[in-house]
């Protein structure tokens, strides 16, 4: 499989080519060779907050790879510039989200025409749209800046300032500045290398927030007061252990600051009371390995301010509710709700009248409302075989309503505001397609494949109607599969460009997410990791199988975590696939493991296992790590994108992965390598930026089963 034949007027460009610099090391008695250890360059912590500093023939290689990879899929250039413009065609341009109140505002996020970036907004409550004051025009923020994304954003009790970070760089060390909502004008308080989320205090005088370390570590909690140099900032709680994540929010009850602790199996909180900011940080459940919980509050359930916690505690492997006096959560706790194994609580809420709660069951989500006063429940669902739902309690204790999402692969994203006393739904937006879109156009599936070890593994299917299931048509599967992150059954405009143009798009819903509850976590980490491939790869199996698509016209696709899964199965199963795109891919497992300088390497630990200390963790992460497994196969088409800035992936693994597949492969199909060398890990944070790089990909896809010049259905409205 080739692009377009050279003509006299064409000729292939020559594949980028690392050099080989011979570097070795001895780990538990085994000799690791990596010639491309050179690309990891030693001021990296420096370079992804300054991309200027980057040695020169490291990038000089990359934009080797970059115009290799511009030149190999410039033939493919128009259909990406018509993908564009059908995905485009899809999105309203000057969209909004719909308002949420807050105390005697509704704020909201919105999009002007053409623009790029969101801007945030308030009117009073109650109000047309016409008193609408926008509070930051991301837009403008954005000018001059080859990278900015918007962070987190939050006002004060009062109203009148908002904390507000942002990202110029895409290395997420965020800054935090304070506006002052009378002026327009941002006050000469300015915190860098922070997470960017904050919870005021009561009185409004000051904030606490998270600050980054050089190795982009959340280990520090801090507390801002205004008018004051940061420098001389409070810090109010510092975790020793490198391996934890540390995160600030606010119970919906405005009551606490909580402080959450956690690593991928165990968590913790410390609270402190909004209104005594100076308090220290009080424990409320001391760590327990592999016990998780997450609270809210409630002043006054059952005559006292209580804890409402959802944990895994005492076996409860899919989770439970409990609450705890809140000034005593160390004493006896009342089940709220038992641990019911199979039904995986995701979240909750607690309102002064009702808990409502998000759980699921086989992958299907349902929401659960319960009256406080008499313990009643009544359930909100839906009929399609597969959907994505969510839920926003807002920011509002004393009320009655809730909000959901819910949408399908078919169905775009519906709002609704449910009345969690009465039952009635008020439907607040319905996503609108300004090209035209019919959902009776197109069947949504949910199928289950037999993985080796028998486990049945949910697929979700989303192809046109009346497609001939005949294995004839090309398939895009997507999968992720890590730290309990569960891929939803939503709506997507974008990738039913590939469906109008014969795509069977499919979601495997393999272990290590969350899809079935806790314990599919469990059987896709640590020892248990191999399943997430050969989950995968029973998943193409079963749809050729099916008639959905045939070997060989599968196109893989995932990131992040979801590329080591691409980098793994590509190495055992390449005669299934056409193509692998592999967004910002992790695959450099061994090495990164090892590396315990890198920022999320002490974090990863838990999830992958720790090969420095542990003999047993290196020769199983050894055994399936992509670049560790790179041998003489006949690989299908690869896309690898990464970041430069990417303190997540770092640009180095995939590099160095897309130039071992280069020296490996036996076949004739090409190993592209595309870095954004203006963005991290979620790539370009301009909405229509966003765009080309889906589009790209897409192109990619396409072209790798032959579809190229197809021409998508015709719209329908």
């Amino acid at each position: 499989m080739t692009l377009p034949a050279q003509t006299p007027e064409r000729r292939d460009p020559t594949p980028a080519r690392a050099e080989r610099r011979p570097f070795a090391r001895e780990i538990h008695g085994v000799r690791l060779e990596d010639p491309y250890a050179w690309l990891k360059a030693e001021n990296w912590a420096e370079a992804i907050r300054r991309p200027e500093v980057l040695p020169a023939d490291i990038r000089a290689y990359l934009d080797a790879e970059n115009a290799y990879a511009a030149a190999l899929l410039g033939p493919l250039e128009p259909l990406k510039t018509k993908l564009v413009g059908e995905m485009r065609g899809r999105i309203k341009e000057d969209d909004s989200t719909t308002p949420s109140p807050d105390g005697p505002y509704e704020y909201a996020v919105r999009y002007r025409e053409g623009g790029q970036h969101p801007l945030i907004v308030r009117r009073p409550r109650g109000a047309e749209a016409e008193a609408e004051r926008t509070l930051l025009d991301g837009d403008a923020l954005a000018k001059g800046h080859a990278f900015f994304q918007l962070g987190h954003w939050r006002a004060s009790p009062d109203h009148a300032l908002l904390a507000w970070s942002a990202d110029d760089k895409g290395s997420e060390f965020d800054t935090i500045r304070v506006r002052d909502l009378e002026t327009g004008a941002d006050l000469p308080d300015e915190i860098p290398s922070a997470t960017g989320a904050t919870v005021w205090a009561a009185d409004g005088r000051s904030f606490w927030y998270v600050r980054l370390d050089e190795r982009h570590r959340a280990l520090e909690v801090y507390r801002h007061r205004l008018g004051s140099p940061v420098e001389q900032d409070e810090l109010v709680f510092k975790e020793q252990d490198p391996g934890w994540f540390v995160g600030v929010e606010e119970t919906r009850s405005g009551a606490f600051c909580v402080i959450t602790v956690s690593d991928h199996d165990t968590s913790e909180a410390h609270l402190i009371p909004r209104g005594a900011p100076e308090s220290p940080p009080r424990l409320v459940w001391p760590r327990r390995t592999g016990v998780r919980y997450e609270l809210d509050h409630h002043p006054d359930l059952d005559g006292r301010s209580t804890l409402v916690i959802r944990t895994n505690a005492d076996g409860a492997v899919d989770f439970k509710l409990v609450a705890v006096a809140a000034d005593e959560p160390a004493g006896p706790a009342r089940e709220i709700l038992p641990h019911r194994p199979g039904t995986y609580v995701l979240d909750h809420a607690v309102t002064a009248r009702h808990l409502v709660r998000l759980e699921r069951v086989d992958a299907v989500p349902r929401l659960v409302v319960r009256t406080l006063a008499d313990g009643g429940e009544h359930e909100i669902a839906f009929p399609e075989e597969a959907y994505a739902l969510g839920f926003d309690a807002g920011r509002e204790f004393d009320a009655d309503r809730t909000r959901f999402t819910y949408s399908s692969p078919a169905t775009p994203a519906e709002v609704w505001d449910y009345d969690m006393a009465t039952g009635e739904r008020r439907l607040r937006k319905r996503q609108e397609i300004p090209s035209g879109h019919d959902p009776a156009a197109y069947v949504t599936r949910r199928l289950t494949a037999t993985a080796p070890d028998g486990a049945q593994v949910p697929v979700t299917v989303l192809h046109r109607a009346g497609l001939a299931l005949d294995g004839s048509a090309p398939c895009l599967l997507y999968g992720y599969g890590a730290y309990g992150i569960s891929i939803p059954a939503g709506f997507s405009g974008g990738r039913l460009s590939l469906v109008d143009r014969g795509f069977v798009y499919a979601i495997a819903h393999v272990r290590g997410g969350t899809e079935k509850g806790w314990g599919w976590y469990l059987d896709g980490k640590l020892e248990n990791k191999p399943n997430t491939f050969s989950d995968f790869i029973a998943v193409a199996e079963h749809l050729a199988e099916a008639g959905f698509t045939s070997s060989g016209r599968i196109v893989a696709h995932g990131g992040s975590a979801g590329g080591m899964l691409m980098g793994a199965i590509a190495n055992l199963r390449p005669d299934l696939f056409a193509g692998i795109i592999a967004d910002v891919p992790f695959v450099d497992v061994l090495t990164t493991m090892l590396d315990d300088t890198l920022p999320l390497t002490p974090p990863e630990w838990p999830e992958w296992g720790n090969p420095i200390e542990d003999p047993e963790a290196f020769r199983r992460i050894r055994s399936y790590s992509p670049v560790d497994n790179v041998g003489p196969r006949p690989y299908p088409a690869i896309l690898a994108l990464a970041g430069l800035t990417d303190p997540r992936v770092t640009y180095w693994e995939p590099a160095k992965w897309a130039a071992r597949l280069r020296d490996a492969t036996t076949s004739d199909r090409p190993i592209l390598l595309k870095t954004n060398m203006d963005a991290g890990h979620g790539g370009a944070a301009g909405r229509f930026d966003r765009l080309e790089e889906v589009a790209l990909s897409y192109a990619f896809a396409l072209w790798a089963v032959g579809k190229a010049e197809a021409e998508p259905a015709a719209a329908t409205a």
